[in-house]
């Protein structure tokens, strides 16, 4: 947690917008990591192939949704695409990395439209597998909950 909050602090140094915008747009994301077993090399690993998760606001309402892209969707229809700048292993090593995501695509006119950021904490599962990928499972598909904070910081 101590590191992801250094990562923030520099970004928001580098990053004047972001550390002033009182604008941000902060969903919660519930859903499942998918992973493909895949062979790599002389080995077999289980690789992310995409999330499939429902966002929704603060009150609990739907608000869009987040796949493979990364890519979320405001229930208006804009559509934001992250590019990683920087993750950092969540609290506890038990969740996905918390990231910071540029935005490198948008469609629509709607609430993404102007997302410049997205940052993803708060995690709570969504490990790959430990076991379970070998060569008689090459091709199978693991789904595993998880759930997320997301914040869209415009630009």
């Amino acid at each position: 947690m101590k590191r992801f909050a250094s990562i923030l602090a520099v970004f928001a140094a580098a990053s004047p917008a972001f550390a002033a915008d009182q604008s941000a747009i902060i969903l919660t994301a519930k859903g499942v990591q998918v992973y493909g077993c895949t062979h790599l090399g002389a080995s077999y690993a289980w690789k992310l192939t995409g999330p499939e998760a429902t966002l929704t606001d603060a009150a609990g309402n739907p608000a869009g949704r987040h796949f493979a892209g990364p890519s979320w969707q405001a229930a208006d229809g804009s559509v934001v695409v992250g590019d990683p700048l920087v993750a950092s292993q969540a609290p506890g090593n038990n969740a996905i990395p918390w990231i910071v995501l540029r935005a490198k695509d948008h469609k629509g006119s709607g609430q993404f439209a102007t997302v410049s950021y997205v940052v993803r904490s708060a995690t709570i599962g969504g490990l790959a597998p430990e076991p379970g990928c070998d060569a008689a499972h090459v091709g199978a598909e693991s789904r595993v909950d998880y759930s997320a904070t997301y914040t869209f910081f415009p630009g």
